[in-house]
């Protein structure tokens, strides 16, 4: 068993010639990282997930966490996700708020049927 696995998200940059996105935004992107990075997947296999935030990010909407991370934390719940799932920003962004933000919009949307 794997105990740590790194994602990258300079890896799924959207990238158009020599332009490069600052942002990562809505649910589509998110649910096309989780996809490609095979997040679900890799989750029960490790100890501990690194995601790496790349340097000259200007903003990182709620929605793109939320559906990124909407099976793990459904999974895991709150705590156990932040144990598990270590974030680490290469520049100086700021991910605190929409993360928490992401978690609280997952957990409250869970229902009985869950």
């Amino acid at each position: 068993m794997e105990t740590n696995t790194v994602i990258n998200l300079e890896d799924f940059r959207v990238k158009e010639g020599k332009k490069i996105s600052k942002v990562f935004t809505g649910r589509d992107r998110g649910r096309f990282v989780r996809e490609k990075s095979k997040l679900d997947e890799m989750e029960p296999c490790n100890e501990t997930i690194e995601i790496i935030i790349p340097e000259n990010i200007y903003s990182i909407n709620p929605s793109f966490f939320e559906e990124l991370f909407v099976n793990v934390v459904k999974k895991l719940g709150k705590e156990a996700f932040l144990k598990k799932f270590k974030i680490t920003s290469v520049g100086d962004y700021d991910f605190e708020k929409p993360l928490n933000e992401a978690i609280e919009r997952i957990l409250r949307s869970k229902t009985a049927l869950d």
